[in-house]
């Protein structure tokens, strides 16, 4: 199943993509109106047997699409997991996840703007699968860790670069806002058979810039999911951003920033293409 969080006549929803329309879940659903609310009770299986009845009536090219999930508790970021990104860095290979947080107002949704901000011109493309948490996990195992995702989608982590490398701590130039794109749907983990062997392609206006399969990722979303469940407890609705590959634009020769009116796409195999142009600040 595709689940999509959008907005339709002034109201916000959630729904299942089929084809090119959507059913409005809340309408089929009682006690749920998003996403994370469905998943914190455990409703996904409702929404599967009712959806087989109900009936496609809105179609995607009228809904204003919205962060998959627009309000995670949690956004876990992992830096440097792949193995590519990790030589063109010239770093070490990492022995333990480097994690960084992102902020929930610094997301955008698919065909919305990313937005370039205005005290930077290094902004830069990091294609991701985004792993979303199904229910409570704490001191999770890898063996059972995903057992506990609801379903996976396409990230691209926008980076400003300059105040990225500030200081050590990654946060500020990850949470400038509208510069996480998320989207467009959550397709369900039971269509999803290996999260660690799916291919990703990143484009900017029209050119591949990074490609790439999960299966370079340094740690496997179940060792993720261990790691970060035994230093904090996710929920529901939490994101895990799994990292990206080589192929960024700080390490190429001369650098490749992002600029207004760029378009900016994030292909995963099985689970569609986030796409989004990039506006500078002062423009939108």
């Amino acid at each position: 199943m595709k689940l999509v969080s959008y907005r339709y006549k002034e109201k916000q929803s959630f729904g299942v993509v089929v084809g090119d329309k959507l059913i409005d879940a809340s309408g089929v659903i009682d006690g749920a109106d998003s996403i994370k609310t469905l998943l914190a009770r455990d409703m996904v299986p409702q929404l599967q047997a009712a959806a087989l009845e109900a009936k496609a009536h809105i179609p995607l090219s009228e809904i204003e699409f919205l962060p998959v999930i627009p309000d995670p508790g949690k956004i876990l970021c992992v830096g440097i997991n792949y193995l590519s990104h990790v030589k063109e860095t010239g770093r070490e290979v990492p022995k333990h996840p480097m994690i960084f947080t992102r902020f929930a107002d610094s997301q955008t949704s698919h065909e919305a703007a990313i937005v370039r901000p205005a005290v930077s011109e290094k902004l830069d493309f990091e294609g991701e699968l985004a792993v979303v948490i199904g229910k409570t996990a704490r001191h999770v195992k890898a063996e059972h860790a995903l057992g506990y995702v609801a379903g996976y989608a396409c990230y691209n982590d926008g980076s400003v670069r300059d105040w990225q490398k500030h200081s050590i701590q990654f946060i500020p130039g990850k949470n400038f806002p509208s510069t996480g794109g998320f989207g467009p749907w959550m397709v369900t983990s039971d269509e999803i058979a290996d999260p660690g062997s799916l291919d990703l392609v990143t484009r900017l206006n029209g050119v591949v810039v990074q490609q790439a399969n999960t299966s370079d990722f340094i740690f496997s979303i179940p060792a993720l999911i261990e790691y970060c469940s035994t230093f904090t407890e996710l929920h529901a609705g939490d994101v895990i951003i799994t990292g990206t590959t080589g192929g960024v634009g700080a390490f190429r020769e001369p650098p490749l920033w992002m600029k207004h009116g760029d378009v900016v796409e994030v292909e995963i195999q099985g689970i569609g293409t986030l796409r989004n142009t990039v506006r500078d600040e002062a423009a939108t």
